[in-house]
């Protein structure tokens, strides 16, 4: 790789395409506005808990290729726990029913025949409903495909919310069936469930940035890139705090921001360029407890549950900190912040204590709210024809970010797919 490569943005995104190129010969400067690099996965301690939490909650899946691959070049393949089983606990507020899913390692869904492996009240005809939406067009909706059933309320409707970050009524049926191929479809040794031992910045953040400096590449943090120019098609250079860093003619830039800030610093450059432009919230909460909680039977194992029937979606149980996660949180703009997380704890012990060695207290425990209000991009229809390309009309300006065209749903597997695709391109010797 010759020139000097200039990576705007560290996030997930930026950092996989730094490590996918680190090493490589030639220059590498990571550009990061913020104090810290990560974005939405990074880690950070919180001064009213009085301990280390993570910005919000991601359980990832053994079928994320590109994130196990990442992981493995910074060496922190082995940061990532969970149940040695494809297992996933639910709890049904509504009736109190509680199950645990429990798929086959296999191709063959033999779970299916077992009424103690599978969402319980379904019949087995909804399965169908993978089916169809794998076969999804892409202006079709989720709820368009679901057939009616249990399995679509307490299984693929939570399953969507929570992969899409957007409601199964305006949510792409499309999206959701690129994600079921990459898992469901391949069997339980594709669905175990994954998330960071320690924490986010444990896991993705700390080890990337050790193996850059190793790697000698230069990660500049507090330092916001405020515009690019370019001359002959290509980028020429970034205006930043301390002045203009020029692109020389053997130079790339991968701009792996967000879709705002990428319409912002590119707008003038590219008039061309559409991107996402309307997006869905995520909320988690983070309930401190003394002494932590001590989780029993399925809770145990997968460390997790999930909820159904409530304004909570997933449980996760991480020491001492019981943390809530709400997908599509745009519906609960307008609720305050108490009342909500009041609301919040008491489905979480209703969730969660019947799995517990000791009782919830009654009062809610001191809490940390997070909204991230602009959390991913709606996962519309129409938002999914508005994702750019790795490629833009300048020769050597690249983007990245889990907003671009990588065939799948805002995530942590998205976002690293991109960095790895804008540095693929910019090794490229035939992209001129």
């Amino acid at each position: 790789m010759a020139g000097h490569v200039h990576i705007v943005g560290g996030g997930l995104a930026g950092l996989s395409a730094a490590v996918e190129l680190a090493g490589s010969g030639g220059r590498l400067t990571v550009y990061e506005a913020g104090p810290a690099c990560g974005g939405r996965a990074r880690s950070y301690h919180d001064r009213h808990l009085g301990c280390r939490i993570d910005n919000g909650n991601h359980l990832l899946l053994s079928a994320n290729d590109a994130v196990f691959r990442y992981l493995g070049l910074i060496g922190a393949e082995k940061t990532l726990v969970g149940p040695d089983r494809p297992i996933f606990p639910f709890v049904d507020l509504g009736d109190r029913s509680r199950w645990t899913l429990d798929l086959s390692r296999g191709l063959i869904p033999f779970w299916l025949l077992s009424k103690h492996r599978r969402v319980p009240g379904m019949r087995l005809g909804e399965i169908r409903s993978l089916t169809r939406l794998m076969q999804a067009t892409p202006e079709q909706t989720v709820a368009e495909r679901l057939l009616p059933g249990m399995l679509s309320t307490r299984l693929l409707e939570p399953f969507a919310i929570s992969a899409l970050n957007t409601l199964c009524e305006t949510g792409s049926a499309a999206l959701l069936g690129a994600v079921i191929r990459e898992s469901l479809a391949k069997g339980g040794r594709a669905c175990l469930p994954r998330f960071p031992a320690v924490g986010l910045s444990e896991s993705f953040v700390d080890p990337a940035l050790d193996h850059l400096a190793l790697m000698k590449a230069e990660v500049r943090t507090g330092c916001r890139v405020s515009g690019v120019t370019t001359a002959d098609g290509r980028a020429t250079g970034l205006r930043l705090p301390d002045g203009e860093v020029t692109l020389d003619e053997d130079d790339s830039l991968i701009m792996a921001v967000t879709a705002p800030v990428a319409a912002d610093l590119l707008g003038s450059v590219l008039p061309d360029l559409r991107v996402p432009d309307a997006f869905e919230s995520i909320v988690n909460v983070h309930f401190r407890l003394d002494p932590a909680p001590v989780a029993l039977g399925a809770l145990e194992r997968a460390r997790f549950i999930g909820v159904v029937g409530g304004i909570s979606e997933w449980v996760f149980v991480k020491d001492d900190i019981l943390s809530v996660t709400v997908s599509a949180a745009n519906r609960y703009a307008d609720r305050d912040n108490d009342e909500l997380a009041a609301v919040i704890w008491n489905e979480v012990r209703a969730a969660v204590e019947p799995a517990l060695a000791r009782p919830l207290p009654l009062d809610m425990p001191p809490m940390r709210m997070v909204r991230e209000r602009r959390a991913t991009f709606a996962a519309t229809p129409a938002q999914e024809r508005l994702r750019p390309p790795v490629r833009t009309a300048l020769d050597n300006l690249f983007l990245a970010g889990d907003w671009t065209a990588t065939g799948l749903p805002a995530t942590i597997e998205g976002a690293i797919r991109s960095g790895v695709t804008a540095a693929r391109a910019v090794r490229d010797p035939l992209r001129r």
